[in-house]
């Protein structure tokens, strides 16, 4: 069987080390569906079991909209540096 897209995109999060950021198009992209980076904030959106959503951010670094508040909180405690609502350089280690 198949897995779904969403399968693939928990897939790849769930595999994000501490301090790791990436942003939505990567996750999309290694996900299988490369320019389906909304996608892959709906599924982080619906998601109910514990996916480290925090270190998936826009291309440019912004932080999600639900809760930019606690993203970067999470975000600082593994080491990232944040500046306001922006990264200041994700660490792509993939």
């Amino acid at each position: 069987m198949m897995e779904s897209f969403a399968d693939r995109v928990r897939t790849v999060v769930v595999s994000l080390e501490p301090g790791q950021v990436v942003s939505y198009g990567d996750v999309a992209a290694e996900a299988g569906r490369p320019g389906a980076a909304r996608g892959v904030g709906q599924v982080l959106a619906a998601a109910t079991d514990d996916l480290p959503w925090w270190r998936v951010v826009y291309g440019d670094g912004r932080l999600a909209p639900c809760d930019p508040d606690e993203q970067r909180r999470r975000l600082v405690a593994e080491g990232v540096e944040v500046d306001g609502h922006r990264v200041r350089a994700r660490r792509q280690d993939r």
